[in-house]
Protein backbone atom coordinates (compact mmCIF):
# COMPACT_ATOMS: atom_id res chain seq x y z
CA UNK A 1 0.00 0.00 0.00
CA UNK A 2 0.77 3.53 -1.07
CA UNK A 3 2.06 5.96 1.60
CA UNK A 4 0.37 9.39 1.12
CA UNK A 5 2.96 12.50 0.85
CA UNK A 6 2.60 14.50 3.86
CA UNK A 7 3.18 18.20 2.83
CA UNK A 8 6.41 19.95 5.12
CA UNK A 9 5.25 23.46 6.46
CA UNK A 10 7.81 25.70 7.93
CA UNK A 11 8.23 26.85 11.33
CA UNK A 12 7.03 30.15 10.40
CA UNK A 13 3.94 28.91 8.58
CA UNK A 14 3.03 27.05 11.54
CA UNK A 15 3.35 29.48 14.07
CA UNK A 16 1.59 31.94 12.12
CA UNK A 17 -1.32 29.46 11.81
CA UNK A 18 -1.64 28.78 15.65
CA UNK A 19 -1.18 32.69 16.12
CA UNK A 20 -3.93 33.70 14.02
CA UNK A 21 -6.48 30.18 15.39
CA UNK A 22 -5.75 31.96 18.52
CA UNK A 23 -7.42 35.66 17.93
CA UNK A 24 -10.29 35.88 19.36
CA UNK A 25 -12.41 36.58 16.18
CA UNK A 26 -11.19 33.73 14.71
CA UNK A 27 -11.73 29.84 14.53
CA UNK A 28 -9.26 26.89 13.60
CA UNK A 29 -11.60 25.67 11.37
CA UNK A 30 -11.83 29.38 9.71
CA UNK A 31 -8.23 29.76 9.58
CA UNK A 32 -7.53 26.15 8.12
CA UNK A 33 -10.12 26.73 5.66
CA UNK A 34 -7.88 29.55 4.72
CA UNK A 35 -5.00 27.91 4.49
CA UNK A 36 -6.17 24.69 2.78
CA UNK A 37 -5.31 22.61 5.44
CA UNK A 38 -6.90 20.13 7.76
CA UNK A 39 -8.23 22.29 11.13
CA UNK A 40 -6.96 19.07 12.99
CA UNK A 41 -3.25 20.49 11.83
CA UNK A 42 -3.84 23.67 13.65
CA UNK A 43 -4.80 21.77 16.77
CA UNK A 44 -1.71 19.71 16.63
CA UNK A 45 0.37 22.91 15.91
CA UNK A 46 -1.02 24.36 19.00
CA UNK A 47 -0.67 21.19 21.22
CA UNK A 48 3.16 21.22 19.92
CA UNK A 49 3.91 24.70 20.21
CA UNK A 50 2.60 24.91 23.44
CA UNK A 51 4.67 21.74 25.26
CA UNK A 52 7.77 22.17 22.23
CA UNK A 53 7.32 18.14 22.01
CA UNK A 54 8.81 16.30 19.02
CA UNK A 55 10.94 19.05 18.68
CA UNK A 56 8.39 20.87 15.58
CA UNK A 57 9.39 24.76 17.46
CA UNK A 58 12.81 25.51 18.02
CA UNK A 59 12.60 28.53 19.55
CA UNK A 60 10.32 29.92 22.25
CA UNK A 61 11.41 33.08 23.99
CA UNK A 62 14.34 32.94 22.67
CA UNK A 63 15.35 29.50 24.43
CA UNK A 64 16.75 26.95 21.89
CA UNK A 65 14.70 23.89 21.47
CA UNK A 66 16.81 22.13 18.76
CA UNK A 67 17.83 18.76 18.71
CA UNK A 68 21.35 19.55 19.03
CA UNK A 69 20.63 21.02 22.50
CA UNK A 70 18.00 18.23 23.24
CA UNK A 71 21.04 16.01 22.87
CA UNK A 72 23.23 17.96 24.66
CA UNK A 73 21.05 17.79 27.81
CA UNK A 74 20.47 14.35 27.49
CA UNK A 75 24.31 13.99 27.44
CA UNK A 76 24.93 16.44 30.29
CA UNK A 77 22.13 14.33 32.47
CA UNK A 78 24.13 10.68 31.58
CA UNK A 79 27.30 12.36 32.80
CA UNK A 80 25.69 14.13 36.15
CA UNK A 81 24.28 10.65 36.68
CA UNK A 82 27.47 9.04 36.24
CA UNK A 83 29.04 11.13 39.01
CA UNK A 84 26.49 11.09 41.61
CA UNK A 85 27.01 7.41 41.42
CA UNK A 86 30.88 7.52 41.51
CA UNK A 87 30.65 10.12 44.30
CA UNK A 88 27.92 7.57 46.48
CA UNK A 89 30.44 5.13 45.97
CA UNK A 90 33.42 7.35 47.35
CA UNK A 91 31.19 8.39 50.41
CA UNK A 92 30.34 4.79 51.36
CA UNK A 93 34.40 4.13 50.49
CA UNK A 94 34.91 6.56 53.14
CA UNK A 95 32.76 5.67 55.91
CA UNK A 96 34.13 1.91 55.46
CA UNK A 97 37.60 3.22 55.84
CA UNK A 98 36.96 5.21 58.98
CA UNK A 99 35.29 2.53 60.48
CA UNK A 100 38.62 0.27 60.48
CA UNK A 101 40.57 3.08 61.84
CA UNK A 102 39.35 3.52 65.02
Amino acid sequence: MARMKTNAYSEAFRKEAVRLANLPDRTATDVAKELGIHPGQIYNWRTQFSKLSKGQFKKVDGVDYSKEEAEEIRRLKKEVSKLKEERDFLKKATAYFAKEDK
